[in-house]
């Protein structure tokens, strides 16, 4: 029988809907177009393992600039798994993100895994579930505050956007950003107070329903109103989801008040110090899978 080489590539677009169809079987329920704002990202930053021909294996490993990377993506299919081919494309991932502070979102499981090659843990990620349908009422009930003001972020200058967006991440992601807020079949809203922005969100398809990602506001009182109009933008009886940090108490106060369901829950773990980001002002994040 002839051995098949195990090679390691630089992923194309295409095959990078291969990894996002992967993750979706791996039930992470990825967007319907999340590729096209991935790959924005870091075009370099997601490997393929092939064997022979066949394509077994892949990561992301997005390099925001010389200091920041994460890493997700990390699958092998099933037939593959407990041969060594996942930590060859760990190592080759790790070697492409070197002298950075590299972020994950892993499943708990594996954090002790994790811990071995370096990373420590910073604080969890839980995801929540609810129905649409479960909030028509509450919906109509909110009393928003007559300063407070709904905007679809296309009437926002990208770079007021921008500014606001770049203290929740620890590295400018300026491409990516422009395009999450723009993919088809989601809604992006911003919400002024005052005339200022402060906060916005995005509600997007997913295979299995809506995710909210990210969720940023302010404040609290900001932060629901904004969850509860991006929920009303979509169609009632559908699945939602929203990942909210563990350490943001508003925002677990905020999914137990309209009894959500906690259905999945991540490590983030970084290799160095965790960055200094305003976590109470994250009621949900932009994504498990690059940050």
């Amino acid at each position: 029988m002839t051995h098949k080489a195990f090679k390691i590539k630089t992923m194309t677009r295409s095959e990078l809907d291969l990894a996002v169809a992967w993750a979706a079987q791996e039930g992470w329920n990825p967007g319907l177009h999340d590729a096209d704002s991935y790959y924005k990202a870091d075009p370099n930053g997601f490997l393929m393992g092939y064997l022979g021909d066949e394509p077994i294996a892949c990561i992301s490993v997005i390099k925001y600039d010389s200091s920041f990377g994460f890493l997700g993506f990390y699958i092998v299919k099933p037939a593959y798994r407990g041969q060594g081919y996942g930590m060859q494309m760990w190592q080759a991932g790790l070697h492409y993100l070197e002298g950075c502070n590299i972020g994950l979102d892993g499943v708990v499981e594996q954090q002790q895994n994790y811990k071995k090659s370096g990373f420590k843990l910073a604080y969890g990620n839980i995801r929540f579930t609810s129905n649409t349908s479960d909030f028509v009422h509450a919906n109509k009930t909110l009393d928003v505050a007559e300063a407070i003001h709904f905007v679809p972020l296309a009437e926002i200058p990208f770079a007021t956007l921008d500014a606001y967006d770049r203290a929740f991440f620890p590295a400018a992601r300026s491409e990516f950003t422009q395009q999450w807020i723009t993919q088809k079949d989601s809604h992006a809203v911003g919400v002024l107070q005052e005339g200022v922005l402060s906060g916005y969100g995005v509600i997007r398809s997913t295979q299995d329903g809506y995710k909210i990602a990210p969720l940023f506001a302010d404040t609290p009182e900001l932060a629901e109103p904004l969850f509860l109009h991006l929920i009303s933008l979509v169609e009632a009886n559908a699945t939602v989801f929203l990942d909210v940090p563990n350490v943001n108490e508003a925002a677990l106060d905020l999914v137990k008040r309209f009894a959500m369901t906690p259905c999945f829950e991540t490590a983030r773990m970084y290799t160095g110090d965790a960055p200094n980001l305003p976590l109470s002002k994250t009621f949900g994040v932009t994504s498990f899978e690059i940050g």
